[in-house]
Order: C-alpha cells, then sequence, then structure tokens
C-alpha cells in the first residue's frame, strides 16, 4: 500500500478544476431524462470531439480502426513515435458510468495521449455501446470482441514493435470495471499473440446494495453521488437485477483459478467510491493475486483527467513504473 501525502481534512480544488467539475456534473445531471433515459443530442452539444490525427503532436501520432460497423464498435490507436523493438500495448476502457463519454471525447483524447507519450505504450482506447440503450454484458463484450479482433489482426493493425505479449489493460471508473470484467474474459479464452501481463484500475466504479461508510459521509464530493451511481446501475444492470449483481460487486465472483493479472488499484481519498476500491483490491489478494494499492489521500473521483492538478502526473509516473516493473518481471 502507497500513498503520496498526508489527508486533509477538506477537499480543495484549483478554480479552473473546480468550473470543469460543476460543468460536468450540470450536463451530465440535465441529460438524464426521468423515464431513465438519456437525451443524446443535448449531451452532444457539450461533448467537444477531438479526431484522429496521423500527423504526430508531442510525438504520438492516432488512427481509429473500426471493428464491427453494426453496433458502432471501434477503437483509436495512439503511436508513441520512439524507438524500441518492443514497446507495450495498454488497452484502456473510458470512464463516465458506462453511460457517457467516448475515446474520442477530449479529455479522454488527452489522457490517452499522454499515456502513449509519457509511459511509452502504444495505447488502444475502445469505444465500447453505452447505457441504457445497452445494458449488460454489452461493454464486456465490446471490450473482449476488440481484443479478439487484435489477437486475430496484430500484423495489419499495430506497428512491428508493438508487443502484444507485453499488454496490460487499463481503465477509470466504469472503464475499471470493465477493465476487470474483460480481464477475467481473457484469462479463460486461448489467445496465443496477446499475453496480458498488468491490470491498471484508476478509481474503478464498483458497488453493492449496502451502503458504505464513504457513501454516507462523503456527501458533496464531484461527479459521483449515491444518487447518481444508484443512476448508472439502473441503467447497466439487467432488468430485476440489484447492486449485488456480480457486474456492480466482484466479491459474487472468484478468479482463484485463473491467471489473473496483477494489478494496480488507484484510490481518491475524497471518492465515495473508495471503500469498494479497497474491497476489490483485497478481494484480489484473497483470490491468491498479487495487487498494490495506490492511494491520493487529497483527490476525488477522475482526478487525473485533470493535467493543472500534480497529482495527475505523478499517478502517470506511477503507472509507468508499474508498466516497466511488469515488463522487467518477464526476463528475470
Amino acid at each position: 500500500m502507497a500513498t503520496d501525502s498526508q489527508p486533509n481534512q477538506k477537499l480543495t480544488i484549483p478554480l479552473k478544476t473546480r468550473i470543469a467539475l460543476s460543468l460536468i456534473s450540470t450536463f451530465t445531471d440535465n441529460a438524464q431524462r426521468p423515464d431513465g433515459s438519456i437525451n443524446r443530442r443535448y449531451l452532444r452539444l457539450f461533448d467537444f470531439r477531438a479526431s484522429p490525427n496521423p500527423k504526430p503532436i508531442n510525438t504520438v501520432s492516432s488512427s481509429d480502426f473500426v471493428v464491427d460497423p453494426s453496433r458502432d464498435l471501434w477503437f483509436r490507436l495512439y503511436t508513441p513515435h520512439v524507438s524500441g523493438d518492443s514497446i507495450p500495448v495498454v488497452v484502456f476502457f473510458h470512464g463516465g458510468g458506462f453511460a457517457f463519454l467516448s475515446p474520442n471525447s477530449y479529455p479522454y483524447d488527452n489522457v490517452c495521449r499522454r499515456f502513449a507519450r509519457k509511459l511509452p505504450a502504444y495505447v488502444i482506447s475502445v469505444n465500447y455501446r453505452l447505457a441504457p440503450e445497452h445494458r449488460y454484458p454489452a461493454q464486456y463484450d465490446d471490450g473482449f470482441d476488440v481484443l479478439k479482433f487484435l489477437e486475430e489482426n496484430r500484423d495489419t493493425v499495430l506497428p512491428a514493435n508493438a508487443d502484444l505479449s507485453r499488454c496490460f489493460l487499463a481503465g477509470d471508473s466504469a472503464g475499471g470495471n470493465i477493465a476487470h470484467n474483460v480481464s477475467i474474459r481473457i484469462c479463460r479464452a486461448n489467445f496465443t499473440a496477446m499475453k496480458l501481463i498488468g491490470l491498471i484500475s484508476i478509481q474503478p466504479f464498483f458497488g453493492g446494495e449496502e451502503r458504505t461508510e464513504a457513501e454516507k459521509v462523503l456527501v458533496g464530493m464531484p461527479l459521483v453521488s449515491p444518487d447518481r451511481t444508484d443512476w448508472c446501475w439502473k441503467a447497466l444492470l439487467p432488468e430485476g437485477s440489484n447492486r449485488d449483481h456480480e457486474a456492480a460487486n466482484p466479491s459474487a465472483g472468484d478468479i482463484s483459478d485463473l491467471d489473473y493479472p496483477e494489478t494496480m488499484v488507484v484510490v481518491a481519498g475524497f471518492d465515495p467510491l473508495k471503500d469498494w476500491q479497497r474491497s476489490y483490491y483485497e478481494w484480489v489478494k484473497l483470490n491468491g493475486k498479487r495487487a498494490t494499492l495506490i492511494e491520493y489521500p487529497n483527490m476525488f473521483h477522475a482526478f487525473y483527467i485533470f493535467p493543472e492538478l500534480p497529482e495527475s502526473g505523478q499517478l502517470i509516473q506511477r503507472i509507468k513504473d508499474f508498466i516497466t516493473e511488469r515488463v522487467a518481471s518477464l526476463s528475470g
């Protein structure tokens, strides 16, 4: 377990970040209709998108690949223009409560560019189907199918120095949940080119029927509240299910017999979901798998997508260290 500083009693956020968080919350809340659907047309007015750019910007270029046009399944590949015979591959799942955002939303396009440049790694950001139009298990199906596509089309999609035998799954919030569930599917598949050697779980979105202490105490925190997370679970889970469904609560499952990848779990002190995230970390270890807990006691949910925060850069360095250590262990 690692922490980066002593916790504050009150969340302190720079004005620029506070304004951005307020706008994000307002737009997403207003897009939710009383009948449980989402006003996608309204959201598009504020969800600014970045186009792929084959021309390197800060040494990183990007391109889009279609996997299945019938379900709008595609991914964006971020290519770091760096030397090296064997560059790791990171498959990334964006956050947004299973219902919002996409790989080409500006915040996630920026995040994946930073990953590609600073890790460095080939980053594949997956455009999975969104709830409530597409419920469980659509998001997990899409994630797995992109990885299957990479396994089967590696030579036509990835550059020669992209090493699928050094593959990591990563995701934040809902994307962390998807990365976990897709990892389980990969462990049960018979892939040959792809070797999953690490899981980077950034403030994963898990839950359950019982309210945790953090959910009760951390009222008014940015982006996350019981009302918002309840809405997301209701939008995602099968009709008639509750939050103890295995999609929401990992402890309902068992990974002890799987070659589950070594996992890095990131938790923030002012995130109402932090108790669920710590429980996930403990559950991974209880199943006999290796896991590391990284804590940022003075941060909030999704803090790392705001590059103006020093902790954002610190986390990317921690991810780089994790990847470096996992790659080194293969030749050790």
